[in-house]
């Protein structure tokens, strides 16, 4: 438990980039024991969150081109990770915390029309990785277990 003033962080989920979504979410749940968490529908794509215990792995569809400079919320090239992400319990608390020791990439975005509370911001780290701090994110516990 965190000390007086201090804020929860803990590991959140690991954003993969897929050629193909079904077949990687097909490749870690039959070899690595995940099982589908929720589906976020975004019309034309959607994203896929797998889950082993405490651990997440968020599946895109990949953009096709040449990779660059990560931006946003991460490279979308198969073959890289998009990015790294933590959970806390408050996004302007890690923001204020954090001040300009890393450039906020994308956000501070709302969910609220997936999941009331879910709020998410994307900062890049020394290296330039991404990694996503998100607070409110919950499974989908009505969502239909064969994958439909």
């Amino acid at each position: 438990m965190p000390g007086a003033g201090e804020r929860a962080m803990v590991w959140s989920h690991v954003g993969l980039n897929c050629a193909d979504q079904k077949t990687t979410e097909d490749f870690y749940t039959r070899y690595f024991g995940f099982t589908r968490a929720r589906v976020v529908d975004l019309g034309e794509a959607k994203i896929v969150f797998l889950r082993k215990g405490d651990a997440y792995l968020e599946l895109f569809a990949a953009d096709t081109g040449p990779a660059g400079p990560a931006q946003e919320d991460g490279p979308r090239a198969p073959g890289r990770m998009r990015h790294l992400a933590f959970q806390t319990d408050s996004v302007d608390a890690f923001l204020a915390e954090l001040g300009d020791a890393a450039e906020v990439t994308l956000g501070p975005l709302d969910f609220d029309d997936f999941i009331c509370g879910w709020r998410t911001v994307w900062v890049r780290d020394p290296d330039g990785v991404i990694v996503e701090v998100s607070q409110g994110f919950e499974d989908d516990r009505s969502h239909d277990k064969d994958g439909a």
